[in-house]
């Protein structure tokens, strides 16, 4: 079994994407929606959140366990890595995919890279060191949007939204960017908005990357499970208990599928 854990329904953005790549395994995903956002949350509550997601996990047995919130990621990742024996998946943003584009732009100056995430991803270490070590700081531009993490949470993709996501973006002259980072899986919900407010720009997140590495770990470690040995299976867990409202989750995941 693989464990995927999120603040919220973010996450299911990751999860549809490691199905895609891993689709013959048995999944439990864990969203924190108690403590949803951890973007409003100091670093001692989410390492207490995180503890009780992993603790889960690790009853369960699981053989991965993916984060799939960047949040969390930033403060919790090296702490997991250094105590745990089973491998562990961070998402980041991907910073680097829209590095490389656009150095691959022909006969185009360069222009910057907008990174969309919440506040405690965006003044991290973690995230510092990546941009360090793609020499981008000169071109990255942080964008803090952390209302986008209530409006997925509460199913608000219109106007709202577009509102939030519009008043932001004029905030600076978009003509400068060639790309945007979304930094937060959250964010996925509303590529269809980016793409209307800012259809010059390329978009990218980090879930089909960490799809590509987690799966590539598995290979490695001979974990991916055999198609007909087990049976694929999804559960869904909302702060260490069965969820109560299977058809939240599955509208969530007809809008992903739509974002395809």
């Amino acid at each position: 079994m693989i464990g995927v854990f999120d603040s919220g329904i973010g996450g299911l953005t990751l999860l549809q994407e490691i199905i895609r790549h891993l689709p013959n395994e048995q999944y439990c995903y864990y969203a924190d929606t108690e403590n949803v956002p951890y973007s409003t949350k100091s670093e001692e509550q989410i390492k207490e959140y995180v503890e009780n997601a992993v603790n889960y996990f690790l009853q369960r047995k699981v053989k991965t366990i993916v984060l799939a919130c960047n949040t969390a990621t930033n403060v919790c990742i090296e702490d997991l890595r250094s105590r745990l024996s089973i491998p562990i998946i961070a998402i980041q943003p991907a910073v680097k995919v829209a590095v490389d584009n656009d150095k691959s732009v022909i006969n185009s100056q360069r222009k910057n890279i907008l990174v969309c995430a919440t506040p405690i991803t965006l003044r991290s270490v973690r995230f510092q060191r990546l941009v360090d070590s793609l020499n981008a700081d000169k071109i990255v531009e942080r964008m803090a949007l952390p209302e986008l993490v209530k409006l997925a949470e509460k199913e608000e993709f219109g106007r709202l939204a577009e509102e939030y996501i519009s008043n932001t973006l004029q905030q600076i002259d978009i003509s400068k960017f060639s790309s945007i980072v979304l930094g937060c899986t959250h964010f996925t919900y509303f590529e269809p908005l980016f793409y209307q407010l800012a259809p010059q720009l390329s978009i990218f997140d980090g879930n089909e990357g960490t799809a590509r590495h987690l799966k590539n770990i598995l290979s490695k470690l001979n974990l991916i499970s055999i198609k007909g040995k087990i049976p694929f299976s999804v559960e869904y867990i909302e702060s260490g208990k069965p969820t109560q409202n299977l058809e939240r989750f599955q509208r969530y995941i007809a809008r992903i599928e739509q974002l395809n």
